[in-house]
């Protein structure tokens, strides 16, 4: 059999210019599908472990972080179930970390199919963090059984802070993996912003530290209202509002120790809105700047 001049095994090639946003990319879920299991067999290609990498990266990176925070530096008397603590926090930072890195690199990777393929050049960077998803769950399974183990009894504002923590972060990711897949292609040195960024993330959220030691130190000022204007800290927060908080047996959480901000949820909620109104300016960047894609690639 013959294919027809411009026939693409993922579609026609793609017409200059010809583009319909992330609608057009949700119109083509099965394209996505595709893009995602490619993204799933390139990173697993010649890999003897494959999936299971999924659980031992993030065991192995708790692992430092509960031995080096929570015994070196005697953290983990002071907080209760220190290590659930870090490990519920981390799911979010790393969540962040990954898509921004993998998103920032999605267009520039990919730019043989951007050149050819007739859809919408925002499916590269909605794959990446759709692979980032993927392999989050992994890690929520993890904590899911370390919670029901240590006795886990969640309430309805746990139910709620989770689903709420989960969709900030899903779209604070996908904003910026749009806006910095675009800039990626027009300036080439954003991947060295992006690592500064990644390094940030680590300390702008409560993981290796307690919201307690915030309050302390900054508590009660506007610096306090920066804080926790950052999506991250946010949705790590309610993370943990969603499986630390309930697994504290009531003896050890102290009436002293504030575990959770005032408002958290009217906070979680003001705050995915702002995220979806950046996910619509991400938007704009990406369709002001992939005119120039093709002359950059």
């Amino acid at each position: 059999m013959t294919t027809a001049v411009g026939d693409h095994p993922l579609g026609p090639l793609r017409p200059p210019g010809d583009t319909t946003g992330l609608f057009g990319v949700f119109r083509r879920r099965y394209l996505l599908k595709l893009l995602v299991q490619k993204e799933l067999r390139v990173r697993y290609q010649a890999s003897l472990l494959g999936l299971a990498w999924s659980y031992m990266k993030p065991l192995v990176r708790f692992s430092m972080y509960y031995f080096v925070i929570g015994l070196l530096l005697g953290l983990r008397d002071s907080v209760p179930l220190f290590a659930l603590h870090i490990f519920t926090a981390m799911i979010m930072t790393s969540f962040f970390t990954e898509t921004l890195n993998a998103g920032t690199k999605s267009v520039v990777k990919n730019k043989s199919l951007v050149r050819k393929m007739n859809v919408p050049r925002e499916m590269f960077p909605v794959a990446s963090t759709a692979v980032t998803t993927y392999h989050m769950i992994p890690q929520f399974t993890i904590v899911i059984a370390a919670c029901l183990l240590v006795g886990w009894s969640p309430d309805r504002t746990a139910f709620i802070a989770g689903a709420l923590g989960i969709s900030i972060m899903l779209t604070i990711s996908l904003a910026v993996a749009l806006a910095f897949s675009a800039l990626n292609v027009t300036f080439r040195d954003i991947g060295n912003f992006v690592e500064t960024i990644g390094m940030m993330v680590m300390w702008s959220a409560p993981q290796l530290y307690p919201w307690d030691f915030v309050v302390r130190i900054i508590g009660g000022t506007w610096l306090e209202q920066v804080y926790l204007a950052n999506p991250v800290a946010m949705a790590t927060l309610l993370n943990q509002r969603a499986f630390w908080t309930p697994a504290i047996p009531p003896g050890e959480a102290t009436e002293i120790m504030p575990l959770m901000p005032e408002h958290l949820l009217t906070r979680g909620f003001i705050m995915l809105g702002c995220c979806l109104l950046l996910v619509g300016v991400a938007q704009l960047i990406f369709s002001r700047l992939e005119g120039n894609f093709a002359e950059r690639l």
